[in-house]
């Protein structure tokens, strides 16, 4: 799938805000076409591959609505098998694999011109009480306190960076595009995130929302550490494979902490790992991204 520089919309309404963020809800509410078939769009607006954040959540948008509202997903396991095609809708085929006295497990594939383009593995649970720990968040400036992502932009002529987006980035640390010619690139990304407006209460929504925001900014971790960023340099690259689980209970319009980082990189791939907190220091989710990137 395309690159995290995809994710904008097209350039009606602004930079972002309430009418961009209700595009995207609209994009992850399938249609539903037949049992256990349902179909997504892309935005009108959209570059040569459909972004995979998109498509994630939508998958994940398909199995969801084929499990009982009172089981949370805790996990999702994808791949992304080709590249998608924005021009024309996506079948999404969900296989329902078990349905348990806990557990409940989804498979998704994503169809496009009769081949899969993506498959998803998607594991949902009924609440339940137990042992409880994590690791402190990070200490970082608050959201309010750091440059808009467009204020980060300004100067650098990196058009997809002012397409309107429905989630409000801050970065806490210097972007990539400005630590590249730096001799400190430590191989760390940390960026504020936020729906850019009010979500309904509808948790799904908000896992499938954070799960479209955890596919922006992962593997700038790997690239800062190289000294190269996508737009200023020629970089190839498209999302992999991907991984999400799920903590505890957020709410994704409102500010929660991305702190990534990319442990190794070889043989045209890097490996990136991320870690979401809400506000509150609450550790949320945890994703794992391995990533194609050709620096040409």
């Amino acid at each position: 799938m395309a690159r995290e520089a995809a994710a904008g919309f097209d350039n009606a309404g602004g930079v972002g805000g309430q009418p961009v963020l209700d595009r995207l809800v609209a994009l992850l509410d399938l249609e539903k076409i037949e049992e256990n078939i349902f179909r997504g769009v892309s935005p009108a607006h959209s570059p040569v591959r459909v972004f995979g954040g998109q498509v994630a959540g939508q998958a994940l948008v398909a199995a969801g609505r084929t499990v009982p509202e009172e089981r949370k997903v805790h996990s999702l396991h994808a791949y992304f098998i080709r590249g998608g095609d924005p021009s024309v809708p996506i079948v999404y085929e969900v296989d329902r694999i078990r349905d348990g006295r806990s557990f409940t497990t989804r498979r998704v594939v994503g169809i496009q011109h009769g081949k899969a383009i993506f498959s998803l593995s998607a594991s949902f649970q009924k609440d339940e009480g137990g042992i409880e720990h994590s690791e402190a968040m990070p200490d970082v400036p608050a959201p309010d306190s750091l440059p808009t992502l467009q204020e980060r932009a300004e100067g650098y002529f990196m058009g997809h960076l002012d397409r309107p987006r429905p989630i409000d980035l801050r970065y806490v640390n210097d972007p990539p595009w400005v630590t590249r010619k730096s001799g400190d690139r430590p191989a760390r990304n940390q960026v504020w995130m936020r729906a850019d407006g009010k979500l309904p209460d509808e948790q799904l929504l908000h896992v499938c929302v954070l799960t479209y925001a955890s596919d922006m900014t992962l593997l700038d971790s790997v690239l800062a550490r190289h000294g190269v960023y996508w737009d200023l340099d020629k970089v190839l690259g498209a999302s992999l494979d991907h991984a999400l689980w799920f903590h505890r209970p957020f709410r994704a319009d409102e500010w929660f902490l991305y702190d990534s980082a990319s442990p190794t990189a070889s043989g045209a791939r890097g490996l990136a790992t991320g870690r979401f907190f809400a506000a509150d220091g609450t550790h949320i989710a945890t994703v794992v991204q391995e990533g194609l990137l050709r620096v040409v």
